[in-house]
């Protein structure tokens, strides 16, 4: 067996995501995978056993780097606030730095590899979330939701408003830029959505 090359390697995942994100699963291919990268078929079986373990072990790897990244000075006993506010200092960093791997999360999300990927995953990200989540409710800080709930409404706002950013506009076609001003005035709403009265 060859020995794995990592140049080669971080080519095939860059040109992974690359792909999947401008043509979508349906267009997507190892045979023009192997081409764009200019590498043989078996250059790229040393690495994946097929297609779909090529997807899932990428996509596995970008999903923990990112959640590593959200959690970079994240106390789980902070109160819930700042722990909150680090939480979203650090996803908006990460995926304004990294706008093809944010839109590569988002298929994944619609796609029936999400399975695959999340499924019994588990690391430190959702071990210090829990935390901070059963902490914030046993202070009182927060009131008690489904943890669904709270996903949604504590995250999908910045996530909403970064997508936006990207397409550079807004309903209507008028022309959006994010600023720093709009992502924390957009959490101090969250805050009074989430916190206990």
């Amino acid at each position: 067996m060859r020995p794995r090359n990592k140049e080669k390697e971080e080519l095939v995942k860059e040109k992974t995501i690359e792909m999947l994100v401008t043509n979508g699963f349906e267009s997507f291919s190892a045979n023009k995978l192997a081409k764009e990268c200019g590498i043989s078929m078996a250059t790229l079986y040393i690495y994946y056993k097929d297609k779909d373990d090529l997807i899932v072990q990428i996509a596995s790897e970008e999903v923990s780097k990112m959640r590593q990244a959200v959690i970079q000075g994240f106390d789980p006993e902070s109160r819930f606030e700042t722990g909150l506010r680090v939480q979203w200092k650090n996803r908006y960093e990460y995926l304004i730095a990294n706008p093809v791997l944010s839109l590569f999360f988002d298929l994944l999300r619609s796609s029936s590899y999400q399975d695959k990927i999340y499924n019994g995953f588990r690391d430190d990200f959702d071990n210090q979330s829990d935390l901070f989540i059963k902490n914030a409710t046993e202070r009182g800080e927060i009131i008690s939701l489904p943890v669904e709930v709270y996903w949604s409404v504590a995250f999908s706002p910045l996530h909403a408003l970064i997508r936006a950013h990207y397409e550079g506009q807004r309903s209507g076609g008028k022309p959006f830029i994010l600023s720093e001003e709009i992502i924390w005035q957009t959490f101090e709403l969250i805050l009074k959505a989430l916190k206990a009265k």
